[in-house]
């Protein structure tokens, strides 16, 4: 059950608030960002963070200003605790970088608006990356694709934290349709094998990751 203000973070001080507005792959126009700007001297917000899931981070809310807040930015919620996707990491990939093979952007913006509303057994983080130099640290995350000159290379049961896991290899030289029919299979085998609260690495070490690549037909590098 939701506890204290929609959307919002009771932070350390056990007084104030911090929401995330939800930014997919990171990106923001300029009316975004000139919204957060109004509403943050408004509101006399005294902290913007820049957060590791490429959002801002509104931090230090009254409670009572939580609704209002939410209502003049219009934009959804970037969930930091709900059991779901929480975010998609990307890097520019081919729309401006020049190490660039694959459109890493475009596949980001992509899987998060297909799975941002996804019921999941806990949080799970996404990173896309449009070369092998993967920027979009995709190894590390619970699903991860990057791009290759050959194609896509998808990955699963990654995470950082306290107990870091490299995400086993689960297809290579892979189309883009193919790659996003892969991330499918993965998320939905992950939504019905998963336990309540297990993050997909402490799955893949309980289940073995041929268990993993047996269930979703025997994909596999």
């Amino acid at each position: 059950m939701q506890e204290g203000p929609r959307g919002a973070i009771l932070q350390r001080d056990k007084q104030t608030y911090a929401i995330v507005p939800r930014t997919p792959a990171g990106i923001v126009t300029p009316e975004v960002l000139e919204t957060i700007a109004k509403v943050a001297r408004r509101y006399e917000i005294p902290v913007i963070k820049i957060t590791s899931g490429q959002r801002m981070a509104l931090v230090g809310i009254k409670p009572e200003d939580v609704d209002p807040i939410w209502n003049e930015l219009g934009m959804t919620v970037g969930e930091a605790t709900a059991p779901c996707v929480h975010y998609v990491q990307a890097c520019p990939g081919t729309a401006v970088c020049k190490y660039g093979v694959q459109d890493s952007l475009g596949f980001g913006l992509r899987i998060e608006e297909d799975y941002q509303a996804m019921n999941l057994p806990a949080k799970l983080k996404m990173g896309v990356s449009g070369c092998p130099r993967c920027c979009g640290e995709s190894y590390m995350r619970d699903v991860g694709v990057i791009g290759t000159a050959k194609g896509w290379t998808v990955t699963f049961g990654g995470n950082s934290g306290g107990r870091p896991r490299i995400g086993d290899v689960i297809g290579r030289d892979l189309t883009t349709e193919d790659a996003l029919s892969l991330v499918r299979l993965l998320l939905e085998f992950y939504r019905d094998s998963g336990k309540p609260g297990e993050r997909t690495p402490r799955m893949v070490e309980r289940l073995g990751i041929e268990a993993v690549k047996e269930a979703i037909g025997g994909k596999g590098p």
